[in-house]
């Protein structure tokens, strides 16, 4: 065992009841309906959204904010409670994952058009880490359909298939717990659900909707439902291998095909939740900060195709991030899933390593550049 390890579980006595990412639980997830979300617009806010602004789930609130990435937010949407990831397709459609269904939003004119219900029952609607209903959202590559991860306290998760036409719920694959994200290969063949508390990563057959369950566990699951150790995000490189970046240690590339997992080193030391690939096979990894006393601080990892890092320190603890069209900057979002998110984004240039903070919405978790 790591000297990680010992220290995280160690530490577990102490912090498993109040901990956000560790067990499920109640823990910020009474509240009976977010506060609403003021936005600000930092410039008059356009008729039509340009290319290049940024879209923000603002899972303290119940919208979505369309965000300049020069001056900041320009405008926000109703759409749900506690929304946390979002998807966007070719022609405009942001599918996004809240606690009451799945929105549809028009990007271009700023409108909620639809709100999809889950066929799942997740009790009532409410907010925070724990909060039933939708978490990871991935669109099919041909955007027919939309695949959401939904999260059903205390019990596991359920993958809802929707038809994008139609805009209706049509099939329904059990996962993992808590399913934090949803990826698709590049082929749109297959689907893949990271379940959180289970530690694993739930491969479904876009056209037969079979499952493999495959455990993704490099320090093993020691500690199961209070363990720190767990898989968050994952991304789908070229080779159609998911990466799955850990503490900011190890991470984990495993192969669909068989199963095996694979562990590389990484040199961050800290916890780690998003991952994104920029256009050129470039690693984003978001670390959270410290879970433990010998954890460094937040950071960006750049990790390129060959698995040199760089480490872009980060001031204060961060969720998510995406990265602009030309692969030279990043967009990291405050909202985080536990105590200590902030409303707004982190800009890093992908070349310098310069960094500056950007006002966006509230609790901004889930973000695609448009």
């Amino acid at each position: 065992m790591t000297a990680r390890a010992r220290g995280v579980l160690g530490a577990m006595a102490v912090v498993v009841l109040a901990a956000g990412c560790t067990a499920t639980g109640t823990a910020d997830s009474t509240a009976s309906s977010p506060p609403a979300a003021t936005v600000t617009p930092s410039a008059p806010s356009p008729a039509r959204t340009a290319q290049g602004t940024l879209l923000v789930a603002d899972f303290g609130s119940d919208t979505v904010t369309f965000v300049d990435p020069q001056r900041g937010p320009l405008d926000s949407v109703k759409v749900g409670t506690a929304p946390y990831g979002l998807a966007v397709g070719e022609d405009g459609r942001a599918w996004v994952a809240t606690a009451e269904g799945v929105a549809v939003v028009d990007t271009e004119t700023r409108e909620n058009v639809a709100r999809i219900p889950y066929t799942t029952e997740t009790a009532p609607a409410t907010t925070g880490e724990y909060r039933g209903g939708g978490m990871g959202i991935a669109l099919a590559p041909d955007g027919k359909h939309v695949y959401v991860g939904v999260n059903v306290p205390d019990e596991k998760g359920v993958l809802e298939v929707v038809d994008t036409a139609t805009r209706k719920v049509t099939d329904t694959v059990p996962v993992g717990r808590r399913p934090f994200d949803v990826d698709v290969s590049r082929d749109g063949g297959e689907v893949y659900a990271t379940g959180h508390d289970s530690f694993d990563v739930t491969a479904v057959r876009a056209d037969t909707l079979t499952a493999r369950r495959f455990e993704v566990a490099p320090y093993g699951t020691e500690g199961g439902l209070g363990s720190w150790l767990k898989p968050h995000y994952a991304a789908v490189r070229d080779d159609g291998k998911l990466l799955l970046p850990f503490e900011g240690e190890k991470l984990a590339v495993l192969d669909p095909r068989t199963g095996k997992v694979a562990v590389e080193p990484m040199t961050a030391d800290t916890h780690q939740h998003g991952a994104r690939l920029t256009p050129d096979g470039t690693l984003l990894a978001v670390g959270t900060g410290p879970i433990g006393a010998r954890d460094d601080d937040a950071s960006l990892t750049i990790r390129t195709a060959d698995g040199k890092e760089r480490v872009v320190p980060l001031d204060g603890p961060h969720e998510d991030v995406a990265a602009s069209r030309d692969g030279r900057t990043a967009y990291v979002t405050g909202g985080f899933t536990r105590d200590g998110f902030w409303d707004g984004i982190t800009v890093v240039d992908l070349r310098s390593g310069d960094t500056h903070r950007l006002p966006a919405g509230h609790r901004p978790l889930g973000i695609a550049v448009l």
